[in-house]
């Protein structure tokens, strides 16, 4: 007799469902933190929604008066501040705050995205490591190397037992996942690196490692094993701090490489590409699907955080120009501008979910 997940239209609804509800998680904390940002600063919130388009669900605070609403497609949500896109007589609007406090509420959305990625991280770090017997956390320390590796082969000028890695093309590394992320992203060609050997810094120049090839994008390999240490409360919180800095950098990454054109637009995917891979993470267990989920959140923090018009950064980009300038650009042209950001963005988010739907079918 088959399971509900053996069928495979109940098996799609169930990840469907799971996708919708760890974006409106995202979104919601993500919101969250703009309203709780504008509240602590005195600013008159109207609306507190998540989703876009017909409001569905809506209830009005007898204490506050601020509405608080669901609306019918979650893709998206909002704060609704007085002042927020134009003047305002309202000495409490957005508008008439200082500059400062609309920059801490405008970088709020992004900053408990990234508080969530690092809680994500330190939960599955704990899970996965201090939550097995005898598990290590990883070091940049080398102890070994795997048969024909090519990162030893020459001699003092390649890597040895014991080195302490700390830089790989220039980029710092603490732990082993810092250090096993930076020879994926990096390594696919020749890499200088700095080590700690016999207590001395020592720097290695084109070091090579083999490599793997995935989608039409060449990976750099890894072809030797580090040491491990024992976990405590306090080097996990500093691995938990490391891997979602890493996974910061590996967006920023991301967005280079695809501009510089390493990877190819079948590399991006919207939320129809993201559900497909969120049910493939849910097969593989709790801990793969809980680190996809703080990939996607400093996804999110990050991407916001861009200088695009519309977006939180763009937004922010605004606020540092006053700041220097001493007064405002001129609002309406500031309005503009947005307006025309999210005309592109949706754009361009049309075309990545058609592309993703294809994908489906081919």
């Amino acid at each position: 007799m088959e399971t509900l997940f053996a069928i495979p239209a109940i098996k799609t609804a169930i990840y469907i469902l799971l996708a919708v509800v760890i974006f409106g998680a995202l979104i919601l904390i993500h919101e969250f933190g703009h309203y709780l940002t504008a509240r602590l600063c005195g600013v008159t919130v109207h609306e507190f929604a998540l989703g876009m388009g017909p409001q569905i669900f809506s209830r009005v605070s007898k204490k506050s008066g601020i509405r608080y609403s669901i609306r019918l497609f979650l893709i998206g949500g909002y704060v609704s501040m007085d002042g927020e896109d134009g003047e305002s007589a309202n000495p409490n609007a957005f508008c008439n705050k200082n500059v400062w406090k609309r920059i801490l509420i405008i970088v709020a959305g992004a900053g408990m995205n990234l508080l969530l990625g690092f809680i994500a991280m330190f939960i599955l770090t704990t899970v996965t490591i201090a939550g097995k017997d005898g598990a290590l956390l990883p070091t940049n320390i080398v102890a070994e190397f795997n048969e024909n590796a090519t990162s030893n082969q020459n001699g003092e000028h390649g890597l040895m037992v014991g080195d302490r890695i700390i830089t790989v093309n220039g980029f710092p590394v603490f732990t082993g996942y810092d250090l096993i992320y930076e020879i994926t992203n990096s390594a696919y060609e020749p890499v200088d690196m700095k080590v700690i050997r016999n207590d001395k810094i020592v720097s290695l120049k084109d070091v090579k490692f083999p490599t793997t090839e995935e989608s039409g994008v060449t990976f750099g390999s890894y072809d030797f094993k580090v040491y491990g240490k024992t976990p405590n409360i306090f080097n996990l919180g500093l691995y938990s701090i490391n891997r979602a800095t890493s996974t910061v950098k590996m967006v920023y990454d991301s967005l280079f490489d695809l501009l510089t054109g390493r990877y190819g637009a079948e590399a991006v995917s919207g939320p129809v590409g993201t559900t497909e891979v969120i049910g493939e993470a849910a097969q593989k267990g709790g801990d793969t699907l809980l680190y996809l989920v703080a990939v996607i959140t400093i996804n999110l923090g990050v991407f916001n955080l861009l200088p695009v018009p519309a977006l939180d950064g763009g937004r922010l980009l605004f606020l540092i120009i006053e700041l220097f300038r001493g007064k405002p650009i001129n609002r309406d042209l500031e309005g503009y501008v947005h307006f025309i950001g999210i005309i592109i963005l949706f754009g361009i988010m049309a075309l990545i979910s058609v592309k993703d739907i294809i994908g489906l079918f081919s």
